[in-house]
């Protein structure tokens, strides 16, 4: 569940959808508006809203919301146009790509992050030494 006093603001609290503990979903869930996940769901999860996890939440497989707010397993990775907020005690296990980044203690990331917004290094031209010559 999430804690009071987390930051969640008051355009997350009213949820559209609702996935209880004990279900299961597999296959490409899209969505508009918020949806709380507190069962399995096996597959991609694509939004430009916001998805909230909570701590019995296990996601499985490519995500790609605005907004994810997260205490609950997530084995894949993420992609966040607005936000990526995670809550103790989530773990993260995959790489996450967004603008902003909240993690808070007690949280196991593996991964890479990378922020939207910054130059890559993979935008920059190098130019090895037999290029020069």
């Amino acid at each position: 569940m999430l804690k009071k006093g987390s930051g969640v603001s008051a355009e997350h609290a009213e949820i559209t959808a609702f996935l209880g503990k004990g279900t299961e979903f597999k296959g490409v869930l899209s969505f508009e508006g918020t949806i709380r996940v507190d069962g399995r769901v096996e597959g991609e999860i694509l939004s430009k809203d916001t998805l909230i996890a909570g701590d019995e939440a296990h996601l499985q497989g490519e995500i790609s919301v605005g907004t994810i707010i997260s205490s609950g397993k997530i084995v894949g990775n993420v992609n966040a146009s607005q936000k990526v907020h995670i809550l103790a005690p989530g773990v993260i296990e995959g790489n996450i790509r967004t603008p902003k980044l909240i993690i808070e203690e007690g949280v196991t990331f593996d991964g890479k992050c990378e922020m939207a917004g910054q130059k890559k290094a993979t935008d920059q031209k190098v130019v090895s030494l037999t290029e020069r010559q």
